[in-house]
């Protein structure tokens, strides 16, 4: 029998390392379950994973604020010759709406995304997959509501005064691109074998690749800087037992901008799914512990029960915009359902 050797200490050491070395200025407005917004993190995860994937996710941030951030995101992907035979080969598709609503001036941004992927298998337990993603994109703000600097008279608010602002137009629209790959090593034999299952995914990706203009302003040439994604989880199987160790890292970088997050989840399978029938569905719990550098803690929790399962997320800000936030960071929550037949079939181990 081949056996397949995964040195994940090693791994996970090195992504804390990486962690505890680098001195990051994090973003404000983020998912803090990425894995959860796949199409927003890697368009090669279109498909990657599952026959049919749907999600719906909804944060909001900075609760304590008069006019508290909210953002809505919900995707579809899966894989699109999922039933072809003899073919090492898949092609996976998805879709994505977002939208972010923000700030006293009810600044809004709605994306409608589109997917294409191809996964290869490439060994016995590696697949690589490459995607892209193109996506339309319209802002749009109303000016009158909010509060601008030069409506203070010196010793208060005052809206009779003009908000001395120029737009050009109260909404635009923009185009954009993106690419993404992604490494992925399973051994998924545990339901077969006496071993522990593992795996790893590894990706990166570049969006806003074509750099769109993005502004309200006529004569303002500014255009929406190229934003690198990298992100690195792993499945560990404890032997001997029920439970998974997923340890994750996610890194997004947009010009002067970065933001680390990292940490990792335990999940605990109360009873396993039968591969003989779909009658007996798998029902399990995690709870996960993640930090955004300088930013915040993340607690998170999932249920899953057959293909359907649910997630919490919040987040305590540590940040200095902790004094008035008094440490509201946000909270995410999101429902999934995930049909993933690729891997039902026996396999053969030699």
């Amino acid at each position: 029998m081949m056996k397949v050797y995964f040195n994940f200490r090693i791994i996970f050491v090195l992504i804390c390392a990486l962690t505890f070395t680098q001195k990051l200025k994090a973003q404000d407005v983020h998912f803090s379950q990425m894995e959860y917004a796949p199409l927003t993190l890697n368009p090669a995860l279109a498909g990657a994973f599952s026959t049919f994937q749907g999600i719906a996710m909804f944060r909001g941030q900075y609760g304590s604020f008069a006019t508290p951030y909210k953002t809505f995101t919900a995707s579809l992907d899966g894989r699109l010759s999922a039933g072809m035979k003899n073919s090492n080969g898949i092609l996976g598709g998805g879709l994505n709406f977002y939208n972010d609503r923000m700030g006293d001036g009810y600044f809004s941004q709605s994306t409608v995304g589109v997917n294409l992927a191809y996964n290869l298998k490439v060994s016995r337990f590696g697949r690589v997959a490459l995607g892209l993603n193109s996506t339309f994109g319209q802002c749009s703000t109303n000016p009158s509501v909010g509060q601008w600097a030069s409506q203070y008279d010196g010793t208060s608010y005052n809206p009779a005064l003009a908000n001395g602002e120029a737009f050009y137009a109260q909404s635009f629209s923009y185009f954009d691109l993106g690419a993404g790959a992604i490494y992925s090593l399973q051994t998924d034999i545990g339901h077969i074998t006496n071993e522990a299952d593992k795996g790893i995914n590894v990706g990166v990706a570049a969006f806003h690749l074509n750099n769109p203009r993005y502004s309200f302003y006529n004569s303002s040439i500014q255009t929406l800087p190229i934003r690198y994604s990298v992100f690195v989880n792993a499945n560990i199987g404890i032997m001997a037992t029920n439970g998974i160790l997923q340890p994750a890292i996610y890194f997004n970088h947009q010009k002067k901008s970065k933001e680390l997050l990292y940490g990792v989840n335990y999940k605990q399978i109360i009873r396993n799914a039968s591969w003989e029938t779909s009658n007996i569905k798998e029902i399990a719990f995690s709870l996960g512990l993640f930090s955004r550098w300088k930013d915040a803690f993340v607690v998170k929790s999932m249920i899953y029960y057959g293909p359907f399962s649910c997630g919490f997320a919040y987040d305590i800000n540590v940040s200095r915009l902790s004094l008035v936030s008094n440490f509201k960071g946000g909270f995410e929550t999101f429902v999934r359902y995930d049909v993933n037949n690729f891997n039902r079939k026996k396999l053969r181990v030699k």
